[in-house]
């Protein structure tokens, strides 16, 4: 598999590092500081395509490649997890699943609008009660003539009270277990939606995460995604995309980790000399390192047989996940060990991304359910 990155791809990675650098590095402390959403910032990315990179130009999109949006994902995170989370959840769990699965008037009315940074997507699957259990949900669909109402809630929202849509699973077939579940796509103007205060957050504190409340929620039928009983399939697929999405995220968030660690290594002085003189350090970046490149070349790796015909990458996205948000969490400390009493400051940005680096390992699938799925698929476990 060939990783040499083609000119189109070094200028979308190019493009972004220097967008990240002078547009949104100046700002991150202060809206980290203030939990404020970065909504110049999205506003400029949907200006640059960035946020329907994968959509075919026709539908608002940028028509590229999976490596050229995961490689965006990874600039961003290097300086702002948040902004990268906001942008890879309308990439990845709202603009992917619409194009794959919507209608050609959901394309045309709602996916143009999104991919092309009119507006912004949501994705709403967990619930205070099933998160990796998506059968467990309570939220209901209900057909009444031809129409469909909505009622229950959704938890741990990325974007909501900022998107203008969302993509909401529910059960039409509670007796069916997964087999029962059908997307919908919600308009956050419709009557009988609502959105929760902002949760208070350990880390990626400028994207908001909320609760969505649906109250009586009527919706026409050409707002259902799919067929019923469709849901699980295209939430299943959604993931397993989104999570090579997330690897990247946790590459950059290392990657800044790493780049501050060496930098204050070289700089720092104990007992006479540079702290990067001492192999205690030495040899913690030499391992930041080496983890960081493994990461990359297993999410690239996955972002390419993404889009390979015919193959299934389940497994490649998970050990993508699981490896790349590991690794973060554990560079990340290793960063705040070295900066010492000082990496436990706000003074320096190593705190920062020992706080966003921890979720990584819980959304769009714990650490726990990645390994469940390696190993079916390894096994052939049904």
């Amino acid at each position: 598999m060939n990783f040499q990155f083609s000119e189109d791809q070094q200028r979308i990675r190019d493009a972004v590092r220097e967008f990240a650098e002078n547009e949104i590095a100046p700002g991150v402390a202060e809206r980290e500081r203030e939990e404020r959403f970065p909504g110049d910032v999205i506003r400029k990315l949907g200006e640059m395509g960035i946020l329907g990179m994968m959509v075919p130009e026709e539908y608002g999109g940028a028509g590229l490649d999976a490596l050229s949006y995961i490689l965006a994902v990874e600039e961003l995170a290097r300086v702002c997890a948040s902004t990268a989370v906001i942008m890879s959840v309308n990439n990845s769990v709202f603009c992917y699943p619409v194009w794959k699965y919507g209608s050609d008037r959901q394309k045309r009315e709602i996916l143009t609008e999104v991919a092309s940074g009119r507006a912004l997507g949501a994705y709403a699957l967990s619930e205070p009660q099933s998160g990796s259990d998506a059968a467990n949900q309570k939220t209901r669909a209900r057909r009444d003539g031809g129409e469909y109402v909505l009622d229950g809630s959704k938890s741990w929202v990325t974007n909501a009270g900022e998107a203008d849509w969302y993509l909401v699973m529910t059960m039409t077939q509670p007796d069916q277990g997964t087999r029962g579940i059908t997307g919908f796509l919600v308009s956050a103007e419709d009557p009988g939606v609502r959105v929760g205060a902002p949760e208070a957050k350990m880390g990626l504190r400028a994207s908001k995460t909320a609760a969505v409340y649906l109250d009586n929620v009527r919706l026409p039928e050409w707002r259902r995604l799919g067929e019923e009983g469709q849901g699980f399939p295209i939430a299943m697929a959604t993931l397993d995309h989104s999570r090579i999405g997330i690897a990247a995220q946790g590459v950059g968030i290392a990657r800044a980790a790493y780049d501050a660690s060496v930098e204050y290594a070289q700089t720092r002085e104990t007992f006479g000399k540079k702290i990067a003189e001492h192999e205690a350090i030495a040899f913690q970046i030499a391992d930041m390192r080496v983890q960081i490149e493994a990461a990359k070349w297993l999410t690239y790796r996955a972002a390419v047989r993404s889009e390979m015909p015919g193959v299934r990458y389940s497994k490649e996205s998970s050990m993508a996940k699981v490896f790349a948000t590991e690794m973060a969490n554990v560079v990340a400390a290793r960063a705040v060990a070295i900066f010492g009493g000082y990496g436990y400051s706000r003074e320096y940005p190593v705190e920062r991304y020992y706080r966003d680096a921890r979720v990584t390992t819980i959304y769009e699938g714990t650490s726990e359910i990645q390994r469940i799925v390696i190993s079916k698929n390894i096994l052939a476990i049904r």
